[in-house]
């Protein structure tokens, strides 16, 4: 299997899997919101917050998969590194608020560091490999 397609497997997987976890959070937040390592469920009007961390999970899905089907590969590993940040913010949020450590690392941090994996080879399948000058190519005879 090429780098290729492994990488366009690797990012349909996250894509799939952003946009489900986001869907989730948008349409059953109090069942989801245990998944997400917090210790409790937001109090009074707090449930919102829920809503819009789903929102913001789904866009970020749909950028993932505009870059991948129009083919701006080198754009889409730079979008994992940078969405990576997202899911090293969650980790954070989690170990911030006394929430499950084992979900912070276990399921934040290994995501975000796959992410970053993936965007990695992204950026590796795309770089520009350089040429040599042709003065230092063999003249002919």
């Amino acid at each position: 299997m090429t780098l290729k397609k492994i990488n366009t497997v690797l990012a349909a997987a996250f894509i799939l899997f952003i946009l489900w976890f986001g869907t989730e959070f948008i349409l059953i937040p109090e069942t989801t919101a245990p998944t997400f390592g917090l210790p409790s469920y937001p109090s009074g009007d707090g449930g919102g917050f829920l809503v819009i961390k789903g929102i913001r999970d789904v866009v970020l899905a749909l950028v993932l998969g505009v870059l991948l089907l129009t083919g701006h590969r080198r754009a889409l590993g730079w979008a994992l590194l940078v969405e990576a940040f997202a899911a090293y913010g969650d980790m954070t949020t989690v170990l911030a608020h006394h929430g499950s450590v084992a979900t912070a690392l276990g399921v934040h941090a290994l995501t975000a560091t796959a992410m970053v994996a993936t965007g990695l080879l992204f950026l590796r399948e795309t770089r520009k490999v350089a040429t040599a000058p042709d003065a230092l190519a063999p003249q002919p005879a």
